[in-house]
């Protein structure tokens, strides 16, 4: 087999590929091995039909498509490996030339991991990153404890944003009811954003036993196309008005929020030191991802649609898992956010093609500075996501070769010893507000 690289205009080339004749021919004699199992001839069992009677009958050329899946995929991966390159989507095949006892010729249209231009990643700027904490940050702490600990309680007054109101609800379209606008003893805490824009806010002002029709019109990008940018009047009729019941902030409360403290200033101390600690995680990321995004905004690169279009699938899949670990199917999800796998896909877009950019730039730069993630390293990791997974060091090696293998692993550290050596390389400045999150 022969391959030969011809690169093209943008991403894209073309690859082209010789399998010999006896290659070629093997994968006939065994497509048609195959195929003979399902044959039926007049005369002959099944699967013994002679194989020049099969010729004769149906043609040599019937074998070639089985023979090409056989010969076909290791072929243009012999030819990657041999040129190369790296693909980034899969193929277009042409075949040019085939006939048995010949050559047989394909070409490969193929996408290929873009050429990064480097930019400036050394000595770039970085603000510099508080870590103090104050007498504030504790108290705003203990504060969201408490709205955690609140109680709701039933009040005979008019709901308030923040109150939780329970009523009943059907919306009308053109004096029509439309299907999924109807629910009975909803409960919906008002700001927080569940419903469509405007709802919640006409929902403030009313007490219980109160009737009211909320006119509203849908956004126009609502998931639903059928009620899209359309006018809606939802009757309401409201049964309870709830508010929180915040507990007093005092050694009691201390003690009920976390066992390990017996006072309100043992809880403070234990907060701000925790608080304190999320900060040099916080001062960490941030300076990791403020040189990431610097050396790729400096960088040119031309980003195939095929690797926005893999990460945008790859988020999306991440998405659904964690919302399944929550119990949350994505069809609740995308009806809660007024949107669908599409729409979320679009969203998603931007992201996908900043984090693709910076793992092609954090990949450039490794190569530009000879970084090498070392066996030791690799070696470390594997210890730490053991004891991480509680997981024998050998079980957890054989997960990752179902995964891309340990080669994986060591190409990650080796992006992670990119990311370190702009930390390194970089500049702290004087930051223009106080904090950066």
């Amino acid at each position: 087999m022969t391959a030969k690289w011809e690169k093209g205009e943008g991403n894209q080339g073309v690859l082209t590929v010789d399998v010999d004749a006896k290659q070629f021919d093997e994968a006939i004699d065994q497509a048609f091995e195959k195929v003979k199992k399902s044959v039926n001839v007049p005369g002959f069992r099944k699967g013994k039909v002679p194989r020049k009677l099969f010729e004769s009958r149906f043609g040599v050329e019937s074998l070639y498509q089985d023979a090409l899946d056989i010969v076909l995929p290791k072929a243009y991966s012999e030819a990657v490996e041999e040129t190369g390159i790296e693909p980034v989507d899969q193929p277009e095949i042409d075949i040019k030339e085939m006939e048995q006892g010949k050559t047989l010729t394909f070409t490969a249209n193929v996408i290929v991991k873009p050429e990064v231009e480097l930019g400036d990643y050394k000595g770039l700027e970085v603000p510099a990153f508080n870590t103090e904490v104050n007498d504030e940050d504790v108290e705003t702490e203990l504060n969201n404890l408490r709205d955690k600990q609140a109680e709701l309680a039933v009040v005979d007054e008019t709901a308030q944003d923040g109150d939780t109101v329970v009523f009943d609800f059907e919306g009308f379209m053109d004096g029509e009811p439309f299907e999924g606008g109807k629910a009975e003893n909803h409960s919906l805490e008002l700001g927080s954003g569940q419903f469509i824009p405007g709802f919640e806010e006409k929902m403030v002002g009313l007490k219980a036993d109160d009737e009211k029709d909320v006119e509203l019109t849908f956004p126009e990008e609502y998931h639903a196309e059928d009620l899209a940018g359309k006018p809606a009047v939802f009757k309401v009729k409201v049964h309870e008005v709830k508010r929180k019941e915040l507990p007093e902030l005092d050694d009691e409360f201390a003690k009920d929020v976390d066992e390990e403290v017996e006072s309100l200033e043992a809880l403070r101390t234990k907060k701000k030191d925790e608080l304190q600690h999320n900060l040099e995680h916080e001062k960490e990321h941030h300076y990791n991802d403020t040189v990431v995004e610097k050396a790729a905004e400096n960088a040119t690169v031309d980003i195939p649609d095929a690797m926005i279009k893999a990460e945008t699938d790859r988020m999306m899949q991440e998405m659904e898992q964690r919302f399944q670990s929550q119990g949350i199917s994505m069809d609740m999800y995308y009806q809660m956010a007024g949107t669908d796998a599409e729409g979320m896909k679009e969203q998603f877009k931007p992201e996908a093609e900043k984090r693709v950019r910076m793992n092609l730039v954090l990949e450039a730069i490794a190569n530009a500075e000879e970084l090498e993630a070392s066996d030791e390293r690799v070696e470390e990791e594997l210890d730490k996501m053991a004891e991480m997974y509680q997981r024998d060091k050998e079980e957890i090696r054989q997960l990752l070769a179902m995964q891309g293998g340990v080669d994986s692993l060591k190409n990650d550290l080796r992006i992670q010893t990119a990311v370190q050596f702009l930390v390194d390389e970089s500049v702290t400045v004087e930051a223009k507000e106080d904090k950066e999150a």
